[in-house]
């Protein structure tokens, strides 16, 4: 007899679970019998969606939203393994390959923690600008953390944190539009990561800890629990709702809808770090749905801003930004639903 034939399931599952990959768990199930059976039970799970080498190039015409669905879409035939040994033309894998996360992830039946791996950001902007990003969600947007700039560059000094330059009334107003724009892609961009995991949250009951991120680290959108159960319950009564008036056809959506929000901006016009690096135009926003009374949000602020970055601790460029920031001026910004 197979000497692994003795281990038990239990520690089986745990092996299966530390590996984690979806795409080699799926690959096990080829194996035998058995890991046909194991390999599903396995409850942390990390699915990468991978471009396709050679793809068509998608034209500046393409929206960002648009070019996003259209790679993932096409990318997620390369997580099935082969399953006869004769050759397969390629159309027939992408005819028969799924559509969305749910399909890929529907024979896995004890999902607690996922995390979803995107092939890439998909904030369009100039060059030399970045941003970073992180989201919470329930049914819509709870809270974003959002960090910009329009250029970094290095210098040999090192010297504490400076806050440098004033700026004019038309240098902020410029600057201003800048910032909101950046802070719309990012909103758009997890939005529509948020919308793309609807049906593996609604068919994944047990699902604990939900994190969508992409590989160049650009952005992050996270559901817990209590935000997952929200969300099912409120897709649940919207479909009851529909059922009641007897709609049949419903309206295509690429994203979920962004509610009202109140935006806490600060900026430096330059900002140059301990590390040497210098940021133009350093932006930190920190949005959340509005509604509520008037309540000072500073201290608010401070935490969810720094426990967004927790892990780009003081050493990193965006936690040394973000610890920075938080020490200028606020402007509050109100933006309608979108």
């Amino acid at each position: 007899m197979d000497s692994f034939d003795s281990i038990p399931d239990p520690i089986v599952i745990d092996i299966l679970n530390k590996v984690s990959d979806v795409k080699t768990l799926i690959r096990c199930r080829l194996i035998s019998k058995r890991f046909n059976s194991l390999s599903t039970q396995s409850d942390s799970l990390l699915l990468q969606l991978d471009q396709i080498l050679g793809a068509t190039v998608t034209t500046d015409s393409d929206s960002p939203i648009s070019n996003f669905f259209k790679s993932i879409f096409k990318s997620i035939h390369c997580l099935l393994p082969p399953i006869f040994s004769k050759s397969i033309d390629p159309s027939q894998i992408l005819t028969r390959s799924p559509k969305t996360p749910a399909q890929i992830l529907s024979k896995f039946e004890r999902i607690r923690n996922l995390e979803v791996e995107l092939y890439g950001g998909d904030v369009k902007l100039e060059k030399g600008a970045a941003v970073k990003w992180k989201a919470q969600f329930g049914e819509t947007l709870k809270t974003c953390v959002i960090v910009a700039y329009r250029s970094a560059t290095v210098n040999t000094t090192t010297e504490t944190v400076t806050e440098t330059t004033t700026e004019t009334d038309s240098e902020f107003v410029c600057g201003l539009k800048t910032r909101v724009v950046w802070t719309i892609s990012a909103l758009m961009a997890a939005s529509t990561r948020h919308y793309l995991m609807k049906d593996l949250v609604k068919e994944h009951k047990e699902m604990e800890k939900l994190t969508v991120y992409d590989r160049d680290g650009e952005g992050t959108v996270v559901m817990n629990a209590i935000g997952m159960k929200e969300y099912r319950e409120t897709a649940a009564r919207e479909m009851a709702r529909e059922i009641e008036k007897g709609v049949v056809e419903r309206v295509a959506k690429e994203r979920t809808v962004v509610p009202s929000v109140r935006m806490s901006m600060r900026h430096a016009p330059s900002l140059k770090l301990k590390s040497g690096i210098c940021l133009e135009a350093a932006t930190l926003v920190v949005v959340r749905p509005s509604g509520g009374g008037v309540v000072s949000d500073d201290d608010n602020d401070v935490e969810l801003a720094t426990e967004a970055f927790a892990g780009d601790g003081g050493d990193c460029m965006y936690g040394e930004a973000v610890t920075a920031l938080l020490k200028r001026r606020r402007n509050v910004l109100e933006m309608n639903s979108f």
